[in-house]
Order: structure tokens, then C-alpha cells, then sequence
């Protein structure tokens, strides 16, 4: 059995008007591992979501983007699990993380939501906080949180958050392989050099 990634899951807001907000770094890590593999996320109701299958490395590997909104992701990832038959620890959720600056990007296994209601509702709806996340700095704001994390990053800050996300773009390979320390040593490495 291949112990690495399966199903990987960009969390944000559908809409026109939430696609370049920082509460959706998730999804645009989704719309640049597409561009990069030549896939389409496609609307797909058994999902409640955009869904695609890309190759990487030689395995097959599910992709989801939840259109439930953000508070309710949780519905569309367990039933894709569910219907694939793809474990939580199968699972990748790369999502915008309030307490990392905006030039950092960080890969974990497990553990709580940090306040993240789209990872919250995750681990309720899968019964387990066992999956995967790549969590991507936004930076924690000075005013109100909603106002920030729901505004347009500037264009230093958009280009740092692109630059984390093909990076970690490039580590896929290893995580879909099950080389999971390695990935993060790498990532990590990288983020401490800056």
C-alpha cells in the first residue's frame, strides 16, 4: 500500500471576488499545482466542489476544492475520502496560516486547527486531525482578522506567497511517495535560510 499522498485539498471561498484574497492561499496552491500538471478543476456535485486527477511522480493524486465555503470544507473532503477510499493520513489541506509570516510556508502531520474553521470542520467531518497540512503564511494583522484575511495581499506580499507555493509545489513528488520527513527537511531547511 502507497503511504503517501492521495487526496490533496485547497481550502477557500468560492467567488470571483475571494479568489485573490489572502484567506485563499489554499486554493491558489490548487490552481498553481494545475497549471503545473495540466489539469482543470472541473464542478463536481458528489463533491460538493471543483475535483481533478492529476499525475505526480507516477501516482494518481485526487484534487478538491471545496465550494461549500469555507466553515463547512469538511463536507466535500470526507466524501471524496469517502467515495476514494483515501485515509485522513492520505490527505494534504494547504491552507492560509494567520501565524506565519507571510514569507514562510510549513508542513505538518496532525494536530489542531489553530483557529482555522476550514481545518476544524476537516477533523470533525473526517473523525480524525491525522491528516496533512501545508500551512501558508499570510502574516497576522494589526485591525480586525476578517478584514485581513478576506483583503487582497499586496504585491510583495502575493509574491511571496506564489514563491512558497511552488516550492512546496516542487517537494509534491516526495509526498506522494511517502518521503514525508524529507519533504519537510527540505521545506523547512529552505524557510530557515531566508
Amino acid at each position: 500500500m502507497n503511504d503517501g499522498i492521495k487526496l490533496i485539498v485547497g481550502l477557500g471561498n468560492p467567488g470571483q471576488q475571494y479568489r485573490f484574497t489572502r484567506h485563499n492561499a489554499g486554493a491558489m496552491f490548487l490552481e498553481t499545482l494545475c497549471d503545473d500538471f495540466h489539469g482543470e478543476l472541473r464542478p463536481d456535485s458528489k463533491f460538493f466542489g471543483l475535483a481533478e486527477r492529476i499525475s505526480i511522480a507516477g501516482h494518481d493524486v485526487r484534487l478538491l476544492f471545496p465550494t461549500t465555503y469555507m466553515n463547512n470544507s469538511g463536507q466535500a473532503v470526507s466524501a471524496m475520502a469517502r467515495y476514494y477510499d483515501i485515509a485522513p493520513e492520505n490527505i494534504l489541506v494547504a491552507y492560509d496560516e494567520l501565524d506565519l509570516p507571510v514569507e514562510t510556508i510549513r508542513l505538518k502531520s496532525g494536530g489542531g486547527h489553530g483557529g482555522h474553521n476550514g481545518v476544524r470542520d476537516i477533523a470533525k467531518a473526517l473523525d480524525s486531525n491525522e491528516f496533512y497540512r501545508l500551512r501558508i503564511g499570510i502574516g497576522r494583522p494589526t485591525g480586525k482578522g476578517i478584514d485581513y484575511v478576506l483583503g487582497v495581499p499586496s504585491k510583495q506580499e502575493a509574491d511571496a506567497i506564489q514563491n512558497n507555493i511552488d516550492e512546496a509545489i516542487r517537494l509534491l513528488p516526495l509526498l506522494v511517495e511517502g518521503k514525508f520527513q524529507e519533504a519537510m527537511g527540505k521545506l523547512h531547511t529552505k524557510e530557515d535560510n531566508l
